[in-house]
């Protein structure tokens, strides 16, 4: 083959080409995404409106259906799912895989801006956004204090926090957590309204009609002008209070401060956030989907750091959960066997052939093999995740065998006596349709993979798209560099190898053993059809006894809980039943295993005040006693106890 025929005669052909399959295959690794496992999410519009002091039954009926009539016939549409909260209402459009997202959106706002007329006037226009898989928080950061209030902490977070982290390059927001964002709240005394024939719709007049700022033009002279402003704006709670509403009878200016009670208070009443029985503020990290999940929480972390120092004494900033932890240990992991196993393939070829010169020549070949097979996922659009590196260490012994094939050929050769460059020569064109045909069937097998549908598909596309690659750059580099290095480092053997001995000693006897083996089955030929019906018999009982499940089981340190109450459950009775919770957990964090513990109320997306979620972190798995499991069984059990009690 003309490959393999220059590579023998140019040395420097062959070099060449490998350099440059790990020069791209580097600089494609650099530039992909890092994430734990493949984009399996399907392409998801969701569609969220509020609707200010409306029940679900509401929102169900004015809102909720309204837009389901209106969207229900857009093209490409496999599932809608909606709910209907007090005060807001959801709906999810998922459309087929092959739908696009952006044109999907486009025609979901389209026709959602057909009924935004036909919604009740106080309701808030529908916001519609494209679901991203990695539009959630990798990171949650609490920032704490013994001093401030919760309306404080919310103020530093937005003023010299916030906008820190969102600088940061891949990081695509930083969201607040915490309902402290102030408010001017005013209670309204109904005896004092009436005695004053004023209503709750005047007092809302008032404030629309007083509380703005407006320009009032300029005032202009022979050398100067001067813009004028009208500053109506009302700051504080004393300036509420001065607000005139009308007129008496008497001509007395009724003031709000006569007919209300006004307060600076926080915006939300009925939601609260603490991490480790202190009130706190949270911020969510949300990177942006093509940015890399461990270099992108390392600048974040590295930012936290620069904003610890600046921080006041009473305060203190800590990241609650942390994504790249875990993917970091997994990734190590994997790279750990990616060595490990490249490891005992090069002794396993060692032991066979017996010489190092041959043990190191496919085991170059492995390193460059896999650094290639980065360049596909560059050119497919993929990212290095967990599954993209099981399918390296799984096409390990893959990439070998066709450098094996020809190295074997070529060291037989140079045995009985043939130089070791015309060997090369010879050698590698006896075998390269033989290698050529390995790579062949090997790719046919993987490549239907890549045309399966639904999440199964997304998910093994991946894995098929990287042993296809590795196995098709093993079959260029054996048939370029493994030829190259034959010819320069193979010599005919002058003694006898001990590893070689004994590996050929063992087959000896395994061949002995096997032979007696197949002289009894041949022998007695419906024994081999009772083996192999027991054999069926027993995978099939394997599986339908063996637990089936999505994906494998990880300890990632961290679980979440969420606790439903009794509907119409007030906000104080459930701040009771959350601190029940909350305290055996921070007992558990004494012992060491707990790092943070954190509730909200309500959960996440939830609007009324009887729903609440725990979110526990624990220490790093080395520095624990427990597992996450039996630590959330332990909880579990004091909780349970705590209940029974009660």
């Amino acid at each position: 083959m003309w490959l393999s025929d220059v590579s023998v005669k140019r040395p420097v052909f062959a070099t060449v080409i490998s350099m440059l399959l790990v020069a791209f295959g580097a600089l494609s690794f650099s530039l992909l995404p890092l994430r734990e496992y493949p984009d399996i999410n399907p392409p998801i519009v969701s569609i969220g409106t509020v609707y200010v002091g409306a029940s679900a039954e509401v929102i169900e009926t004015r809102v909720t259906q309204v837009i389901e009539d209106q969207i229900s016939g857009i093209e490409g549409i496999k599932n809608i799912s909606s709910s209907s909260r007090d005060e807001r209402s959801s709906i999810n459009i998922e459309f087929d895989l092959d739908r696009n997202i952006d044109e999907a959106a486009n025609d979901v706002r389209d026709r959602v801006a057909r009924i935004v007329g036909r919604l009740p006037d106080e309701v808030e226009l529908p916001i519609v956004a494209k679901q991203d898989s990695d539009a959630r928080p990798v990171m949650y950061i609490s920032l704490t204090s013994s001093r401030m209030n919760l309306m404080e902490l919310n103020d530093y977070a937005e003023r010299y926090v916030a906008d820190r982290f969102e600088i940061i390059p891949g990081v695509a927001s930083a969201a607040i957590h915490g309902g402290g964002k102030p408010s001017m709240r005013i209670w309204l005394d109904r005896l004092a309204l009436a005695a004053r024939n004023l209503t709750v719709t005047d007092i809302e007049t008032a404030l629309r009609r007083e509380n703005l700022e407006l320009p009032a033009g300029r005032l202009e002279g022979a050398e100067r002008e001067f813009q004028v402003r009208l500053a109506r704006g009302y700051q504080t709670d004393a300036d509420f209070r001065e607000l005139v509403l009308g007129t008496g009878e008497d001509g007395h200016l009724i003031r709000l401060g006569e007919v209300a009670e006004v307060e600076l208070a926080p915006r939300n009443l009925r939601e609260s956030f603490r991490a480790n029985q202190l009130t706190t503020v949270g911020i969510a990290i949300i990177k942006q989907s093509t940015a890399n999940t461990l270099a992108t929480l390392e600048a974040v972390k590295a930012e936290i750091e620069r904003v610890n120092a600046t921080l006041p004494e009473h305060m203190e900033f800590v990241a609650s959960s942390d994504d790249s932890l875990f993917i970091r240990e997994a990734i190590n992991s994997v790279f750990q066997t990616i060595a490990i196993t490249t490891a005992l393939v090069s002794l396993v070829i060692l032991g066979f052939l017996g010489h190092l010169r041959t043990m190191v020549i496919p085991a170059v070949t492995i390193p460059v093999c896999l650094t290639s097979a980065f360049i596909a996922l560059g050119i497919f659009g993929y990212s290095v995740n967990l599954i993209t590196l099981l399918a390296l260490v799984l096409c390990i012994g893959l990439v070998v065998d066709d450098a094996i094939v020809v190295l074997e050929n070529i060291h037989r050769r140079v045995e009985k006596g043939e130089p070791p460059l015309l060997a090369a020569y010879n050698g590698a064109r006896q075998v390269a349709f033989a290698v050529v045909a390995t790579t062949a069937v090997l790719v046919a097998v993987f490549t239907p993979i890549m045309f399966l549908e639904d999440n199964v598909g997304v998910i093994f596309s991946e894995l098929a798209v990287t042993i296809a690659a590795a196995v098709i750059f093993s079959s260029v580099l054996a048939l370029s560099l493994t030829p190259m290095m034959c010819s320069k480092l193979l010599r005919k053997s002058t003694k006898n190898n001990p590893i070689t001995d004994f590996v050929e000693r063992v087959f000896a006897r395994l061949e002995v053993a096997y032979k007696r083996v197949l002289t009894g089955f041949l022998r007695f030929s419906w024994l081999a059809l009772v083996v192999t019906a027991g054999v069926l018999g027993l995978a099939y009982w394997l599986l339908n006894h063996v637990p089936q499940e999505y994906a494998p089981k990880e300890d990632q340190g961290f679980f979440m809980a969420r606790v439903q109450a009794t509907e119409g459950t007030s906000y104080p009775r459930m701040r009771e039943l959350m601190e029940e919770i909350e305290e055996p957990l921070m007992r558990i964090r004494d012992e060491g295993d707990i790092s943070r513990v954190l509730v909200r109320i309500p959960s996440f997306g939830a609007t009324s005040p009887n729903s609440g979620m725990v979110m526990v972190s624990l220490v790093p798995w080395q520095q624990r006693s427990r597992t996450t499991q039996e630590v959330a069984d332990l909880a579990c059990n004091q909780i349970h106890t705590i209940e029974q009690t009660d």
